[in-house]
C-alpha cells in the first residue's frame, strides 16, 4: 500500500479483494467518488477521485448565482425519482450530476476490464445505492459485475480485528 493512500481507500480495496480473491474496482461514492483498482494480487493498481454528489450539487449552487441551494439529504431522494429531464431546476442538478458519476462509473470499469478482464466493479458510501441501478443500466451486458457492498471500509477495519484469542498475546509482546 502506498503511503500516500487513505486507510479508508485501503480497507475497503483490501476487503473487496479479499472478498473475491480476483482484480476489484472499488468506487466509494461519498463527499469524494473514489476509484480505487486492486489487481488480483491485492496490489493497489491505481485510482482516480472526483467530486462526489453532494460536493458537486453544492459546487454549482455556490460557483452560480442563479442555481438554488444543493437540497437537503432527505430531498435528494424525492429529487431523483422524477422525471429523466426535470423541469425544476433543482432535480436537474440532482439528475444531471447523477448521470454524470453514474458514466464516470461505466468508463472506468470498462477501461478496469480491458486491463483486467474478471475485475468486479464494488460500490460503497452513502450514494451507492443512487448510483447502482443508473451504473447497471449503463453496463447493460455486464451488470452483473456491479455491485452493491455496504460500509466496506468499516467491514474492513472490523475484519482486521484481532480474534480474542490473540488479545492476550498482542497485549504481552507490547510489554
Amino acid at each position: 500500500m502506498p503511503a500516500w493512500l487513505g486507510v479508508d481507500r485501503a480497507l475497503a480495496g483490501w476487503l473487496a479483494w479479499r472478498q473475491r480473491a480476483d482484480a476489484v474496482l472499488v468506487a466509494d461514492a461519498g463527499t469524494v467518488l473514489s476509484l480505487t483498482r486492486i489487481d488480483r494480487d491485492g496490489r493497489f493498481a491505481g485510482g482516480r477521485l472526483m467530486a462526489g454528489l453532494t460536493l458537486q450539487l453544492r459546487a454549482m449552487a455556490e460557483g452560480t448565482a442563479a442555481l438554488p441551494g444543493p437540497p437537503e439529504p432527505g430531498e435528494l431522494s424525492d429529487l431523483l425519482v422524477q422525471e429523466a429531464w426535470p423541469a425544476v431546476t433543482r432535480a436537474a442538478m440532482a439528475v444531471g450530476v447523477l448521470q454524470g458519476l453514474a458514466a464516470a462509473l461505466a468508463v472506468a470499469f470498462r477501461q478496469a476490464r480491458a486491463e483486467m478482464p474478471s475485475c468486479c466493479l464494488v460500490l460503497s458510501g452513502g450514494d451507492a445505492c443512487s448510483l447502482l441501478p443508473l451504473v447497471k443500466e449503463l453496463l447493460a451486458g455486464e451488470a452483473d459485475a456491479a455491485i452493491h457492498e455496504p460500509d466496506l471500509a468499516l467491514r474492513g477495519l472490523v475484519a482486521l480485528r484481532p480474534l480474542e484469542g490473540d488479545q492476550a498475546r498482542l497485549r504481552s509482546a507490547s510489554t
